[in-house]
């Protein structure tokens, strides 16, 4: 680890303070009033195809985690307000499916329905900003996890994690969110963890994340 303590000012992970939350409650708004809300409960799979049909959901309160199914490789996660579906329609249903990272609230509704009404209530500026978000986000996970070195990969998925819901964050070792979403072994995370909490990069208690005291240096 370099010795080197001197905060790394970097605009890498950025992209979650330019969601475009109001375009993207104005979908809500407009779509909410036909759907059908539940309520989940921590870990609850849920599909992108349902009786035949593809949906769309409106993520209302919670966090939500994209899978691949093949391997069950997490993509990326969410929290409320979000919109799924939109943004992959042309897609297999089921290459991907969705599991709730905590209790959340979630409205469903066909794409077929959503698409609709995005025409009929001239939505499309909205639905432009959310699919440029989700396009920034799907880059943003790209780069992260083929950085080219297990450090880098690891660094990133901390301040990932530090922007996830204080309920999920702690819900889960930071060890394991990182081993999710990368094909790194368990020893490596678990050693550069151990370096970065020595060298007061990082807060961790039992494994989980706390706290990020300073920046984390962009080499080992």
């Amino acid at each position: 680890m370099s010795d080197n303590k001197t905060p790394v000012k970097t605009t890498m992970y950025n992209a979650l303070t330019f969601k475009p939350t109001q375009h993207i409650e104005n979908l809500v708004y407009h779509l909410r009033p036909h759907a059908n809300i539940f309520e989940t409960c921590m870990r609850q799979k849920i599909n992108y195809a349902s009786e035949g049909a593809r949906k769309c959901y409106l993520l209302l309160d919670g966090t939500i985690a994209l899978f691949r199914t093949r391997d069950g490789f997490m993509m990326n996660s969410e929290s409320a307000p979000y919109v799924f579906g939109l943004s992959n329609q042309l897609t297999s249903g089921d290459y991907l499916f969705m599991q709730t990272l905590e209790p959340s609230r979630i409205a469903s509704l066909s794409l077929f329905t959503a698409n609709t009404i995005i025409a009929e209530k001239d939505l499309w500026e909205s639905l432009s900003h959310l699919l440029i978000y989700t396009a920034g986000r799907v880059y943003e996970h790209c780069i992260r996890i083929t950085a080219p070195s297990s450090y880098a990969i690891i660094r990133s998925q901390l301040y990932e994690l530090m922007q996830e819901s204080d309920e999920f964050r702690h819900s889960i070792t930071a060890a394991n969110y990182i081993q999710s979403r990368t094909f790194l072994s368990r020893s490596s995370i678990m050693k550069i963890l151990a370096e970065l909490k020595k060298g007061s990069y990082i807060t961790t208690d039992r494994g989980i994340l706390l706290q990020i005291k300073q920046s984390i240096p962009l080499r080992y």
